[in-house]
């Protein structure tokens, strides 16, 4: 499978999303829009995986490439291919399948339990009760129509969804690597603002190594059920 990716910021590469399409020996080219590239021919993408990013997904003004990214997924979409979106992925996602896209109640920075629901478990039963994963957004989204809720959390109610069999959006950041995290605090640092649910730079850099296993293993059975193995 050609999988193409769409990254809006340098620090939130596809992580150990790379290393289920490389063990699986999917294609995966990149379009880095935040640099200026431009967008694929849409026949050569097989299935998108959109990423984070710290844009809202209408800062038309700031980001004029946003319009044209939306086309592209909504006719990706459109087409029937499979896409897979992480938190600002997913709020395109959302988007672009009829869900409404706000902030949240909660600014939500650092390493939280999600929830899966009883749907999401009985529909992938490899899923746990709940799991720790990443956190780094200030916006959420409303669940398209027809879409099945996939995990809640205590500071947002939206945590993913699943559309049909070949959708699947997450608000969290499963894929990120500890790498990825170093350089996220590194960057968006300023961000880490004293909140309920904001955590330290220090306390997000200590995770341990076996959290991102666990959280990596739950990303890789989600991309075989939606990406195909």
């Amino acid at each position: 499978m050609n999988l193409h990716v769409l990254q809006h910021e340098t620090c939130e590469t596809p992580g150990a999303i790379a290393d289920w399409a490389l063990a699986h020996g999917h294609t995966l080219a990149t379009t880095h829009l935040n640099l200026g590239e431009s967008l694929p021919d849409p026949a050569s993408a097989d299935g998108l995986v959109i990423m984070g990013g710290p844009m809202n997904i209408y800062q038309d003004r700031d980001f004029p490439w946003l319009p044209a990214e939306r086309r592209f997924i909504e006719s990706h979409l459109g087409a029937g291919k499979p896409a897979v979106g992480i938190c600002l992925g997913s709020q395109f996602l959302a988007d672009a399948l009829g869900g409404r896209v706000h902030q949240n109640p909660h600014v939500e920075i650092g390493w939280f339990p999600v929830e899966f629901t009883a749907e999401a478990r009985q529909r992938h039963p490899f899923l746990p009760a709940s799991l720790d994963v990443l956190h780094w957004h200030g916006d959420t989204f409303e669940l398209p129509p027809g879409a099945l809720r996939l995990a809640t959390s205590a500071a947002c109610a939206n945590q993913g969804f699943i559309f049909g069999n070949r959708v699947l959006a997450l608000q969290f950041h499963p894929e990120t690597t500890p790498t990825g995290v170093a350089a996220l605090t590194d960057v968006f640092g300023a961000e880490l603002t004293p909140a309920p649910f904001v955590q330290t730079a220090a306390t997000i850099r200590a995770t341990p190594p076996e959290t991102y296993a666990t959280a990596h293993r739950a990303l890789h059975a989600l991309l075989d059920a939606t990406l195909g193995a």
